[in-house]
């Protein structure tokens, strides 16, 4: 595992187990790698054989994050018969660095490349969750016929927030004690509506996402705070779905905005689903209502 380096003088980081289904699950699947940068990109792979019935699922997670984004899902999906794709994205998780750049549209075409490696000519159904989302934006734009469906999860940068309604907390510096409250702070501040949720099932999402920061090398992102996913939407050619949480931090105070916006931008935009009691990270927070609202946006 690839762990961002500390500067000089900083103590070591904090770290916490995965729970023991995490790891179990991790070792499920089949591991594949694509060029990346002067390394590769990593992709994680469950229900090998299914794509033959249905287009395979192609999971991006969000922003600091890897893979393990959707560790409350895979499961849910692979009793669904598909074929699970879930990357750790350029910079992230156990991937390379991208050969230029340090934000979304740096990701663009080692994702592109990677995907015509795996897939061929067959379109993929995309599902991006926050970063993960704003990067699918731009990689469709630009190569429009990589996924027959796009679903955005949680996405930023659609132009309708006028300033960011939150506030992370830097750790790095700390002792390790003290980052692990920073590291609830912030998880409260951005990524789940109910606070309880973070050290519920012995701690998840805490574990995961304390794995996931010390391994972003992609420190200088500003895309997200911008309106760069709806300036990209128009050059999409398929249909564009939107889930997100109706307590999204991202959006608080401006998600009744979040629709209109996405219609005026997708040219095939088919419909948001806003899923209650859920912040940002609501496949994790509400994993049996967010399947349910997936499955209907991949049964059109």
């Amino acid at each position: 595992m690839e762990v961002t380096p500390q500067r000089p003088g900083w103590p070591e980081p904090a770290r916490l187990p995965l729970p023991e289904h995490v790891q179990q699950l991790a070792a499920r699947a089949r591991r594949v790698r694509t060029p990346c940068g002067e390394g590769s990109m990593l992709w994680h792979v469950w229900g090998e054989g299914a794509a033959g019935r249905q287009a395979p699922l192609v999971l991006l997670h969000g922003g600091s994050g890897s893979w393990l984004h959707w560790v409350r899902n895979i499961e849910d999906l692979r009793a669904q018969g598909r074929e699970v794709w879930a990357a750790d994205l350029p910079g992230f998780g156990d991937s390379a660095v991208p050969p230029a750049g340090s934000d979304a549209d740096a990701l663009v075409e080692p994702l592109a490349k990677g995907l015509r490696q795996l897939f061929g000519s067959q379109a993929c159904d995309l599902v991006g969750f926050s970063f993960g989302g704003l990067t699918a934006g731009l990689l469709l734009a630009a190569h429009p016929r990589l996924a027959r469906r796009l679903v955005l999860v949680g996405a930023p940068a659609m132009g309708v927030v006028p300033r960011p309604q939150f506030e992370l907390r830097a750790w790095r510096h700390l002792p390790a004690a003290q980052q692990l409250e920073i590291h609830r702070h912030n998880l409260a501040a951005l990524m789940l509506q109910d606070p309880a949720a973070i050290d519920a099932e012995d701690g998840l999402a805490l574990a995961v996402h304390v794995t996931n920061v010390l391994r972003d090398r992609m420190p200088r992102r500003r895309l997200a705070h911008t309106d760069a996913l709806a300036r990209a939407l128009p050059a999409l050619r398929c249909p564009v779905h939107a889930i997100y949480g109706r307590g999204d931090a991202i959006y608080r105070g401006w998600i009744a905005a979040l629709e209109g916006a996405f219609a005026r931008a997708a040219p095939d935009f088919r419909g948001l689903q806003l899923i209650a009691d859920a912040g940002h990270w609501v496949q994790f927070e509400r994993p049996g209502a967010f399947l349910d609202a997936l499955l209907v946006a991949l049964a059109e």
